[in-house]
């Protein structure tokens, strides 16, 4: 399934430069992480409780759009708890001696992050239910009438997951975990915060505006904001005139100009779906297949990666007969805008 990883606004890391540059950017500690403020005060009483109590930390289970700290999240927990933490993902664990031999290999209060725990096997997950629930691990030892099950002890330890999808993830595993925290796109104020400390980091100078034009393209989502800044720290350097090759408002407008990433952070495949849904189908309302049909592309990828940014900007609705362009979407296309009765009488 492709994930247009290759945009410049995808919250998918494209590349190994994106992986290196969020490590050496990610917050290491609580106080150091920007915006979610709900799940950090969440967290903060979590973890203090945990270690007040000499206890592993509770199962934690993190949800929300991709690119948005989760991960981050995990290695900030696993800071603060003085924990070894063993990074997987669901796709990675195939069979159930994958996960098996990751148990047990866990020391006590270690943390095991599971991202897109949703995409697990059925028959590994049944081998996180003890795993959870009674730091055990149930095993079956040989085939036909000479099988006999083993139970073996573990360890304390914690399952933290991540999730963009949590309505796949089943009752009995979502039920295990005694603390579900839900990430949410980041106010501009945050994302401002985020760009300054990056370009800090980076030792990029970039003036007040430009700062904030940069987080305003961004989507509310910090890979993107990292991504983008590097892109006009590479311009700047490029086109630049002062000696410092100081980021300006100017200079981030020409370069992300030049990236097709508009002033509310739409690119090419945002604004081919909403043409598409004005131009071809008056607005709609029309099913997701219809839409992807008619700009050929995958509808996982519009549900997955475009709708859920135009659904937060008022851009888009979802109704039972099918999605619907707003007013906000024609003005912002430039496109006269006429109430759907109206279109409704004219087709």
């Amino acid at each position: 399934m492709s994930k247009h990883p290759d945009r410049p606004v995808s919250p998918e890391p494209n590349s190994d430069e994106d992986g290196s540059l969020d490590r050496a950017l990610r917050p290491q500690k609580l106080e150091d992480v920007i915006g979610q403020n709900n799940v950090r005060d969440n967290l903060r009483i979590l973890i203090a409780a945990a270690r007040g109590r000499s206890e592993a930390l509770d199962h934690v289970l993190i949800y929300g759009p991709p690119g948005l700290g989760k991960t981050t999240l995990s290695h900030v927990v696993a800071n603060e708890m003085g924990s070894n933490l063993r990074v997987t993902s669901g796709p990675a664990i195939e069979r159930q001696g994958d996960l098996a031999t990751i148990l047990t290999n866990l020391r006590a209060n270690d943390i095991l992050f599971i991202d897109e725990i949703h995409r697990l096997n059925r028959a590994v997950e049944e081998i996180l239910y003890p795993a959870m629930e009674d730091y055990a691990l149930d095993l079956v030892i040989g085939k036909g009438p000479s099988a006999r099950s083993v139970r073996l002890k573990l360890p304390p330890i914690t399952i933290i997951g991540a999730t963009t999808r949590p309505a796949l993830i089943t009752g009995p595993l979502r039920d295990r975990f005694g603390a579900v925290y839900r990430v949410d796109f980041y106010t501009l104020d945050a994302m401002e915060q985020i760009v300054l400390r990056a370009a800090r980091m980076l030792n990029a100078p970039i003036d007040p505006d430009a700062i904030t034009e940069t987080a305003k393209r961004a989507r509310g989502t910090p890979r993107i904001a990292l991504r983008l800044l590097r892109r006009v720290r590479d311009y700047a350097q490029v086109k630049g005139t002062d000696k410092e090759k100081r980021i300006s408002l100017h200079l981030a407008v020409q370069a992300l100009t030049l990236l097709n990433v508009d002033p509310l952070g739409l690119d090419d495949l945002d604004r081919r779906v909403l043409k598409a849904l004005i131009e071809k189908y008056s607005g709609g309302p029309v099913g997701l297949e219809t839409i992807a049909a008619g700009i050929a592309e995958e509808s996982d990828t519009i549900m997955d990666v475009v709708e859920p940014y135009l659904l937060q900007l008022g851009f888009l609705d979802r109704t039972p007969r099918g999605r619907v362009a707003t007013q906000r979407a024609y003005e912002h296309l430039g496109v006269p805008y006429a109430p759907r009765s109206i279109q409704g009488s004219l087709l």
